[in-house]
C-alpha cells in the first residue's frame, strides 16, 4: 500500500462511518448485507480458547485512553441501525490496516456506552486489505467481503468477545448495543 493511500484511509474511514451512521435504514441495511450472515451456530467454528485469547489480549483496551496510547483513533459517530442494533464507536489503528492480520492485534476496537454513558469495550474488528491473497479466516470463520468504509478492496470480521451478541459472535450489529440519541 502506498504512503498516500495509507494516509487517506483514516479520513475516508471517518467520513464513511459518518455517512453510514447518518444514512437511512435501506442503505444501512445494504451495508450490513456486505458482512454476510453470521449466526450463533458459527460461534462453534471458533474455539473457546481462541475467543478467550482474543478477549485476554484486548482486555487492556477496556478504557479508551489505553486504546489512544496504543495508536487507536476514535471515529466521531456511534454506529447503530434501527432494527439491526449497534456497533458502537470505532477506534481504529490505521497502522494495522494492511493485507495481513494478527488475531491478537485487531485493527479496530468497538466501544458502546453503558447505562452511565461511559464507553465500554464491546467487540473487536479485523480489517484485511485484499491484494489477491486467499480470503482470511479466523479458526475456520471466513471474513466478510467488504463491510467497512475502507476505500480499498478488503475483508472484515467483527468478533463480540467483550459483550454477548444474541445474534452471534460474528454478526456485525448487536441488538444489545445502542447509541446515545
Amino acid at each position: 500500500m502506498t504512503r498516500t493511500r495509507k494516509l487517506l484511509i483514516p479520513s475516508l474511514f471517518a467520513a464513511a462511518t459518518v455517512a453510514v451512521a447518518c444514512s437511512e435504514a435501506p442503505s444501512a441495511v445494504s451495508h450490513a448485507g456486505m458482512h454476510g450472515t453470521s449466526t450463533a451456530a458459527s460461534t462453534a467454528m471458533l474455539s473457546s480458547s481462541s475467543l478467550q485469547a482474543i478477549k485476554s489480549a484486548t482486555a487492556r483496551f477496556s478504557a479508551t485512553e489505553q486504546a489512544t496510547k496504543a495508536g487507536y483513533a476514535s471515529t466521531p459517530v456511534c454506529v447503530a441501525v434501527p432494527g439491526l442494533g449497534g456497533m458502537g464507536f470505532h477506534w481504529a489503528n490505521f497502522g494495522l490496516v494492511d493485507p495481513v492480520f494478527d488475531p491478537l492485534k485487531p485493527e479496530v476496537m468497538l466501544y458502546a456506552p453503558n447505562k452511565e454513558g461511559k464507553l465500554k469495550l464491546v467487540a473487536v474488528e479485523y480489517i484485511v486489505i485484499d491484494v489477491g491473497q486467499p480470503r482470511p479466516s479466523l479458526d475456520g470463520q471466513l471474513f466478510d467481503i467488504g463491510g467497512t468504509p475502507v476505500p480499498a478492496p478488503h475483508w472484515s470480521l467483527h468478533v463480540w468477545v467483550h459483550k454477548d451478541n444474541p445474534n452471534g459472535v460474528f454478526t456485525p450489529f448487536n441488538p444489545a448495543v445502542s447509541c446515545p440519541v
